[in-house]
């Protein structure tokens, strides 16, 4: 037996991942267990739950990775500020306690987090390896083209090659400073979200805005080349020397300073988010054209942070020339530490590795399960009042009639999931047909802004009837948008057509519309019995009841808190917020019969939480 754990921290998201004998066993950011949203701690208590799993104590680890090189990333940040001397230096001594104290003592801090139980050695490989290793390792694919885009490993912001069998070619990089990622992060950051957590709502806004600034982006900050590669005015960007993303340059050319958080959202913003998700589109089309013409590879598998921005990965997959494309569910800095242990079984001890059609995820269902027992002691303890229901088509069909009669329902189910999508283990659920469910469950639910859409679990073989998007092609990781089908569209009444931005949040769009984002657009997931189980079984009972086979999945949590892990963080999320049901495995609670529930005005409640 060979056990190999892969472990990242310190940057974003730390994470660890446990493989034996090529097997994955377990994964899960370090997050979901300390309750700090993007933990970049040491990930104590994910390798604890990783090593629990695979029945494992510190000193029966044979191998252990790093994701990335600490002292190549420790010459590109010494580069960078003589480089912008004296400019940089305040940056850089922010930078340098953290460095002495941590980061270029990871061996010791990991052999200490092992309790001094491993006495070997420990494996670093670059950063853009571990993401193309997590890439393609356990995608479905014997052969295939990769590409990893995101903000910086080391030097590396984007990298290709290809994945034969049991080994992976990097062919080519991009550097640092110029960045795809970095370049969303300073719209991010320019329109009032937090750099590393708000991409997605940046993506999110851009359907109500027009992308009226995508040419002064191409002409003033980015030269975009034929491959996709890119090069990046310096002067309107403050991320090399500064503590911020970017310049007064910067702000002079588009009219102002960044958005304050928290603040109002003008226009303006939408059309910059509109503008730079044009532009982000246009240069990873590029990218994966190049790709393709080099490596000759009809298959392509994609990591990095950028790889989670779901509309480019639709417009990919419509319009890039690759036939299948395989995108790593935790695709950020978490993915690596899956990254780093498939490539030592893999690539370095040499062992044959054969592509499983399904994939190796498993859904991405690799993190903690809860027992009856477990969870029973925790209600009876807590005094909540429960109803419990074995028959598991019962269970299904109750909590189905309780989404059906618009109810909003907290479903923890099975393994915890890993990456940052919530995929039917911890999951906040809703009828998709409802017209008030959007604006209720992010004013109500999540205490969120209100534009942000929801996405559809709709079963695998029904998806064709509701969504631009094929049914033999799986989705399971809800990292691809595609349009709602016109038949399923409503139209709109000519004294709605000349409405803008937010104007048109609440226009009814389709027959899903609480899943119909602005464009008419969604960003999917497909759900099957084989890796879904009792979640496919619930969305089935629903399709009995209501003829609809789409319901509502958002992550179970409220804005600026993690997904939730165990019973206990579901039970507190719950009686947090206006949720009307909660599922723990076969346990049914009402907050109705809660003595000690109360409701939520809005934002009443923000306080009790880490606001994003």
């Amino acid at each position: 037996m060979t056990a190999i754990l892969g472990i990242s921290a310190f940057y974003h998201d730390s994470a660890a991942a446990i493989i034996v004998d090529g097997e994955i066993i377990a994964a899960a950011q370090e997050e979901r267990f300390t309750r700090i949203k993007h933990d970049s701690s040491f990930p104590a208590q994910a390798i604890e739950y990783c090593l629990r799993e695979a029945q494992l104590t510190p000193g029966q680890i044979d191998f252990v990775g790093f994701y990335e090189k600490p002292f190549l990333k420790f010459e590109r940040l010494l580069e960078t500020t003589l480089a912008f001397a004296p400019f940089g230096f305040k940056a850089f001594l922010n930078t340098i306690p953290s460095w002495l104290k941590t980061k270029l003592h990871i061996p010791k801090v990991i052999y200490e987090g092992l309790q001094q139980q491993y006495k070997k050695r420990i494996i670093f490989i670059e950063h853009h390896e571990s993401h193309a290793a997590s890439a393609f390792f356990p995608s479905p694919f014997e052969e295939a083209a990769f590409l990893t885009v995101d903000g910086v490993g080391e030097w590396a912001t984007a990298s290709y090659g290809t994945g034969v069998g049991n080994r992976i070619e990097i062919q080519r990089e991009l550097h640092f400073p110029h960045s795809p990622g970095l370049l969303y992060s300073a719209f991010t950051y320019y329109c009032g979200f937090r750099v590393n957590s708000g991409e997605y709502k940046l993506m999110g806004l851009a359907p109500y805005g027009e992308p009226r600034f995508a040419e002064l982006i191409r002409e003033k900050l980015v030269d975009i080349k034929p491959d996709g590669s890119i090069r990046l005015d310096l002067s309107y960007f403050n991320f090399c020397q500064g503590m911020t993303m970017t310049s007064n340059r910067f702000h002079r050319l588009f009219g102002g300073l960044p958005r304050r958080p928290e603040t109002e959202i003008t226009q303006r913003d939408m059309d910059l988010a509109a503008s730079i998700q044009t532009v982000m589109e246009e240069i990873l089309l590029k990218m994966v054209r190049h790709v393709h013409s080099q490596t000759n590879q009809s298959r392509l598998c994609m990591a990095g942070g950028v790889a989670l921005n779901c509309v480019a990965n639709g417009k990919i997959m419509r319009e890039g020339p690759f036939e299948e494309i395989w995108i790593q569910p935790a695709a950020g800095d978490a993915g690596g530490a899956l990254g780093v242990a498939l490539f030592i079984w893999n690539q370095l001890l040499q062992k044959p590795r054969h592509a499983n059609p399904d994939d190796q995820q498993q859904g991405s269902f690799l993190g903690p399960k809860f027992s009856e027992a477990e969870i029973r002691q925790f209600l009876d303890e807590a005094q909540v009042v429960y109803h419990t229901i074995s028959d598991e088509n019962e269970l299904c069909r109750q909590v189905a009639s309780h989404i059906s009669s618009e109810k909003v329902v907290g479903w923890l189910q099975g393994r915890m999931e890993y990456g940052p999508r919530a995929l039917g283990g911890r999951s906040i659920l809703g009828d998709a047909r409802s017209e008030s469910m959007q604006s209720k469950m992010n004013r109500k639910i999540k205490f969120r802004e209100s534009f942000r859409p929801f996405a559809p679990s709709v079963l695998q073989n029904r998806v064709e009837e509701y969504f631009e998007f094929p049914a033999h092609i799986p989705s399971p990781y809800m990292l691809q948008v595609a349009d709602v089908q016109k038949h399923q569209r409503s139209s709109r009444s000519p004294e709605t057509k000349h409405l803008t931005g937010f104007q048109q949040l609440h226009l009814c769009r389709s027959s899903v519309p609480a899943v119909t984002h602005v464009d008419y657009s969604a960003r999917i997931q497909t759900v099957d019995e084989t890796r879904h189980g009792r979640y496919f079984k619930l969305i089935s009972e629903f399709e009995k009841l209501t003829g609809s086979p789409v319901i509502i999945n958002t992550s179970f949590n409220v804005r600026g808190e993690p997904i939730v892990c165990s019973p206990q963080d579901a039970w507190r999320c719950f009686m947090a917020t206006n949720m009307d049901v909660l599922v723990l495995e076969q346990f049914v609670i009402l907050k109705s019969e809660q003595p000690q529930a109360r409701v939520f005005e809005d934002d009443q409640h923000l306080d009790q939480f880490a606001l994003d």
